[in-house]
């Protein structure tokens, strides 16, 4: 890699052409990939790979008025320091939100650039080179602002974000509450069924790890198993499996961890001390983001709870 200050004015114009026109195929791509769920957004961005080919031809007309026609091949990744952008089609499926501050970061990084290189050059000709390509940056980001304007209004912006939320829980919430609500409930059974028939706290401290992280594999496997987003639109199956064993994990060793108190009684009441506040929380979930009023959803998840607790006494008493 070369040092940016050992780019001659030729090679500056080159590198400048080159990285305009990688950022305007970086819009395009995003501009395709929002088209069909976003398309107030993928009309703005469509917008701006048009303003980026437009600067890109600009300076293909000042470079061969000053070089003629034989461009070099110089890149991002052959200058040290220099900015770099990754193929969208390598990133996965980004949210709506992170799309606008990856572009608006994207313009600010290369104005910044533009203006560090200017302000660093000893060579005139190049110092005024750096300083236009600078101005130029500066008013395409003010022109990307007016397209915002243009095309996302407070409607289509609103309805955007509300896709990308009713996406974020989807492939987020959705299953990360499956496997809270299953580690949380499902293993208070045998839990405390093995408190109650040993009256041992570290009786019942390796059966609920045992038993966390065994409803963790299988739930992980199952959603990961259960179809793969492409329909759905549930996310990649990875993902989901993660997400959904993780929390079923963590819901399982939340009421676990109390028995590693010596004394039952003690372990007993912070057990159930810490499984209201999971059920208080798996009720909150349910609320804000599953469109459940907050006494329906505390009222299921109180009795499903309740019932598998009462569950696992009745067996350990019997």
């Amino acid at each position: 890699m070369r040092e940016f200050s050992e780019l001659s004015e030729r090679e500056v114009l080159a590198l400048a052409i080159g990285s305009e026109e990688e950022d305007g195929r970086i819009y395009s791509d995003i501009a395709e990939q929002l088209r069909e769920e976003y398309p107030a957004s993928s009309t703005m961005f469509s917008e701006m790979a048009a303003e980026e080919s437009e600067h890109r031809h600009r300076l293909l007309d000042l470079y061969k008025d000053k070089f003629g026609n034989h461009i070099p091949l110089i890149r991002r990744q052959d200058v040290r320091g220099f900015l770099s952008r990754k193929a969208v089609w390598q990133l996965p499926k980004p949210s709506i939100a992170d799309v606008r501050q990856m572009v608006e970061s994207m313009e600010r990084e290369t104005l910044n650039f533009y203006r560090l290189a200017a302000s660093r050059s000893t060579d005139p000709s190049v110092r005024k080179l750096l300083g236009d390509l600078a101005e130029a940056e500066q008013a395409h980001e003010h022109r990307a602002d007016e397209l915002q304007a243009k095309n996302l209004t407070d409607i289509a912006r609103k309805t955007e974000d509300e896709t990308a939320e009713r996406q974020f829980v989807l492939q987020y919430v959705q299953p990360g509450l499956v496997g809270l609500m299953d580690g949380s409930v499902s293993t208070l059974a045998p839990i405390f069924a093995a408190a109650f028939s040993t009256g041992h706290p570290m009786a019942a401290f390796v059966v609920g790890l045992a038993a966390s992280l065994g409803a963790g594999i299988s739930m992980g496997f199952a959603e990961a198993l259960s179809d793969d987003g492409s329909l759905t639109g549930r996310g990649t199956p990875i993902y989901r499996g993660i997400i959904t064993g993780a929390m079923t994990t963590l819901g399982g060793l939340g009421h676990t961890l109390p028995f590693l108190i010596p004394h039952l009684f003690t372990a007993l009441v912070v057990a159930i001390g810490v499984v209201i506040v999971e059920l208080s929380i798996i009720s909150w979930i349910r609320w804000k983001y599953m469109d459940t009023s907050p006494i329906r959803a505390t009222l299921q998840v109180a009795l499903g709870g309740a019932l598998v607790f009462a569950t696992g006494v009745i067996i350990g008493n019997g």
